[in-house]
């Protein structure tokens, strides 16, 4: 019975997990499509400095009071307050030092509108802040179907903010108000939806128990966002902001597969675990299931993008953008192991081992200075080659931890994934080659992504892997969900 109780959350909360990064990403995918014809690279690289240094910021704000919480079994009204109020004294003040910091951002890039831009931009952590304890509260609950809703009124809107003042001719401000409107209205609908009121109180034994655990993801997260984003420094200080603009537009069309991937499956399975994490024999065998389960759709979507890259570009985005094509092509290759990244310190931050996330990524921070040098001295491509192998070898770090944690060894993870693997490549060497065709782009991307689903699928139905059969039962059972909610 707690099984088929566990299973059932677990089908709602990927199915409205899935449905929320669909909407998000799916609606600001469109947008962003929409705005990059219309603005170019060197807008879209000023403001990703500037999301640099907010999203490092949020990591602080957060301190892993959120993995914290939804961890603790018993967590009470107390424990919400206190994160709550500490949530919001860190962003105000980190808010302040952003604000304050703008000439010397805007001087170190040597783009003047920066001053301006990251000023406006430091509410953008507030906003960010007064969302955390709502969200967790309803992932806790595993409901994600509020956050679903709360997602596409939220990126709608925010979206159509966003191309109103691109059409109005005001360039990089469009995609300011974007980022600050889908914050501002993502905070407001989720407190409307949740309905939670934090009170006037702080519990310190509560905020040591949380910090005792926290401390170490927020050290950890703070590791990994300078690993992730110390590459758009460099590359906006070295080379330039249109260079930026390329490699992160590169990155957000391959964060729309791997990180959504691996967002929809940690959010859903933290929790989950969580509820297990006394059961050895039962918490192995789950999380070996969602290992397999995850990465099928991960290496067939991956490896196809790589393969439809330079179509894709062209059509979407012009020719303006099309050096974007070649470095989403490597970046999808190192990409595609995000979700196992992810999955494997989630597991270990279920069993408690915060400090091994911790010192995995200091690992992995020291370790990305070799790419970086990569790409000062010789070139972008050079340092995305470099990503590329330091990502490899990152994956085989976790997993000694894994085993170490969980007798889950490196071994036993290629063996499961394996089958996905050699499907995606079967799949992705057709689909690449027919890329090479003298015909136009906009039949070529067509038949590329009817060739490709046809293939995984005739290769999944006729090799009845478990992993597949498994994402099949999801979707069905969600879709039968759904059809019973509405429509009896």
């Amino acid at each position: 019975m707690a099984d088929t109780s566990l299973m059932t959350k677990t089908v709602r909360g990927v199915g409205w997990s899935t449905a929320d990064a669909v909407a998000k990403y799916g609606i600001s995918f469109v947008v962003s499509i929409i705005l990059a014809r219309m603005l170019g690279p060197d807008t879209y690289g000023l403001i990703g400095i500037i999301m640099i240094f907010t999203s490092f910021f949020s990591v602080l704000v957060d301190s892993g009071f959120t993995n914290a919480i939804i961890r603790k079994q018993d967590a009470k009204e107390v424990d919400y307050c206190t994160v709550f109020w500490t949530n919001i004294s860190l962003s105000l003040a980190l808010a302040l030092i952003l604000f304050f910091s703008a000439g010397l951002i805007s001087e170190f890039f040597k783009r003047p509108e920066l001053v301006a831009l990251t000023k406006v931009m430091s509410c953008i952590v507030i906003f960010d802040a007064l969302c955390i304890v709502q969200r967790t509260k309803l992932t806790k609950n595993i409901d994600f179907k509020t956050q679903t809703i709360v997602t596409i009124i939220s990126s709608s809107v925010s979206g159509l903010v966003g191309i109103g003042m691109a059409v109005s001719n005001l360039g990089v401000w469009s995609l300011a108000g974007q980022q600050i409107s889908n914050q501002f209205l993502n905070m407001v609908f989720l407190w409307r939806a949740n309905r939670w009121l934090p009170k006037m109180i702080f519990s310190w034994r509560s905020f040591k128990e949380m910090w005792n655990f926290g401390w170490k993801l927020m050290i950890s997260g703070v590791f990994n966002t300078i690993s992730t984003d110390i590459y758009g420094i460099v590359i906006g200080k070295k080379f330039s902001p249109t260079i930026l603009g390329q490699y992160s537009r590169a990155e957000s069309f391959a964060g729309i597969f791997s990180r959504n991937i691996t967002r929809i499956v940690s959010r859903v399975s933290f929790p989950v675990l969580s509820n297990i994490q006394d059961e050895p024999e039962r918490f192995k065998s789950a999380y070996r299931r969602i290992i397999r389960t995850t990465m099928l759709p991960t290496f067939i979507l991956m490896l196809g993008l790589t393969a439809v890259a330079k179509p894709l570009i062209f059509i979407l985005l012009g020719e303006k953008w099309i050096e974007c094509a070649s470095f989403l092509q490597i970046i999808c290759l190192y990409l595609m192991l995000n979700p196992l990244h992810a999955l494997n310190l989630n597991a270990i931050q279920v069993m408690g081992r915060s400090d091994l996330t911790l010192y995995l990524n200091i690992i992995k921070t020291t370790l990305s200075i070799i790419p970086i040098l990569l790409g000062v001295f010789f070139n972008i491509y050079w340092m995305l080659f470099g990503s590329m192998v330091l990502g490899y070898f990152c994956l085989y770090l976790n997993t000694i931890f894994s085993k170490k944690q969980l007798n889950y060894s490196l071994l036993e993870q290629i063996k499961d994934i394996t089958p996905s693997l050699c499907i995606a490549f079967i799949m992705a060497i057709p689909v690449y080659a027919i890329s090479f065709l003298s015909i136009s782009a906009y039949l070529i991307l067509p038949i590329q992504i009817i060739t490709g689903g046809t293939i995984a699928y005739l290769i999944c139905e006729k090799a009845h892997l478990s992993e597949y059969i498994e994402i099949k039962n999801i979707v069905f059972g969600f879709a039968q969900r759904i059809k019973k909610h509405y429509y009896v």
